[in-house]
């Protein structure tokens, strides 16, 4: 008996491979599955997107003959990069220079792309892909659009299309949007921030249905009239976890990888570890502090001025297979939520692969939080919060003495429904429910 044939989606996003980073993962990961469950993805991305860095381990992901569709896009920030003195650099977008501040050229740039443009440096990309997508959905129909983002210029594409092709449309937050950590600091007069939220509201009604990455992110969304919204987050993928053996750590060492803004500097952790080297000489000699990823130099400097630097390792970038063989040697994971406002509903996609790959994991942040909440669902570590230093203090000691027995590992449980395929197969259920309204 012949199988269906394939509902077709389309898929808007800015970042995907070869870029790097968390951000692509998301929907590479869905694209990857899709099909398994009725769906067949096209994907809708710049052919010259700002990368940060590029990761081509993530390209083993791309499912057979899948289509994607490149188109040029042009971006300001080589005129940022001449004002700022960075031409010829790759980007950290909010992350301070050497001297920890940021100059009067960055601040301009900023106040520049808060007010001007609106909602990011992105919206030169909606106009001509409208123009595009609606010549080539003639030819090519499909049964849905999906828009990811950030950049949330991505989701005007899918409120013009929704407009102009009346097809149903998904609209996917993987961070909030005027609730975003940053928003304060785009020195907004009131017409930009009145702008900022009109879109926002606009494209939170118009779309037939939304995914948000957290329960507050759903709190956030339902006051402001969405509808059809799916908490659907972020998740690991079984085929990315090393089965060969790594080899472990022989200190106690505290692996962070990602990005940490000033915003995610965890002074708490820092200020715990320096008291316990300071009185403890056998855990100041097998102490490992050790980072991957864009780290802010407002986070080194708090290292050296605690004396921690001796116990600190950089290792960079790294691509995405490597930096889970260091998780999987590590000993204790390190996640913060940003400290800021809307800290209750961050939850860090590096979370779910830390689930993965079985370590304990240590996170800073509310212990009222949507990242506390999983943590202590699934019994895989603790929450300390971002000014309890003899807390901080009370649950590295006892990680510490876990270790010296040969007992830190925990039993996670409960973590089948964060995988990807798992989470893919959600995503096609609310595809069937718009499609079929």
């Amino acid at each position: 008996m012949s199988q269906p044939p394939r509902k077709r989606v389309l898929i808007v996003t800015y970042y995907w491979p070869p870029s790097g980073g968390v951000a692509v993962q998301r929907w590479l990961k869905f694209v990857k599955y899709l099909r398994d469950f009725g769906w067949e993805p096209i994907v809708y991305t710049p052919e010259n997107p700002e990368s940060f860095y590029d990761d081509h381990s993530l390209l083993k992901d791309f499912p057979s003959n899948i289509e994607v569709i490149k188109r040029p896009i042009w971006e300001p920030y080589n005129i940022y990069k001449w004002i700022t003195g960075r031409k010829g650099k790759k980007l950290g977008l909010g992350f301070a220079d050497e001297s920890g501040k940021k100059g009067l050229a960055t601040r301009l740039t900023i106040w520049l792309r808060g007010n001007l443009l609106i909602p990011d440096p992105r919206i030169f990309w909606v106009r001509p892909s409208v123009k595009f997508l609606r010549r080539y959905l003639k030819q090519n129909p499909v049964d849905a659009i999906v828009t990811t983002g950030p950049p949330h210029s991505m989701h005007l594409i899918g409120l013009e299309l929704k407009r102009k092709c009346n097809l149903a449309w998904l609209a996917d937050f993987r961070d909030p949007w005027t609730n975003i950590d940053f928003y304060h600091e785009l020195m907004l007069t009131k017409p930009a921030n009145w702008y900022h939220h009109r879109l926002e509201q606009r494209v939170v009604k118009n779309a037939d249905g939304l995914l948000v990455v957290s329960q507050q992110m759903k709190r956030e969304f339902d006051n402001l009239g969405g509808k059809n919204i799916l908490v659907l987050t972020n998740g690991f993928d079984s085929d990315d976890i090393p089965y060969s053996e790594t080899l472990p750590d022989n200190g106690f060492s505290i692996c962070y990888v990602g990005t940490m803004n000033s915003a995610r500097n965890p002074i708490v952790l820092w200020q715990a570890l320096s008291r316990m080297c300071s009185t403890n000489k056998e855990f100041a000699q097998k102490l490992k502090i050790v980072m991957a990823g864009q780290i802010d130099i407002s986070v080194t400097n708090t290292i050296k001025s605690l004396n921690l630097e001796r116990n600190f390792e950089y290792l960079g970038l790294l691509p995405h297979d490597k930096a889970m063989e260091l998780q999987k040697s590590s000993k204790v994971l390190l996640l913060v939520a940003n400290n800021t406002p809307n800290a209750k509903g961050i939850i860090t996609g590096k979370l779910f692969e830390y689930l993965a790959v079985g370590k304990r994991i240590l996170a800073i942040g509310p212990s009222d939080g949507d990242l506390a909440e999983i943590i202590r669902e699934t019994g895989a570590g603790d929450v300390v919060g971002y000014d309890d230093v003899d807390n901080a203090i009370q649950t590295l000691t006892r990680y510490f003495n876990l270790f010296e027995q040969g007992e830190l590992d925990p039993e996670p449980k409960g973590i089948e429904k964060y995988s990807r395929k798992a989470l893919t197969g959600r995503l096609a259920e609310i595809l069937n429910q718009i499609t079929n309204e």
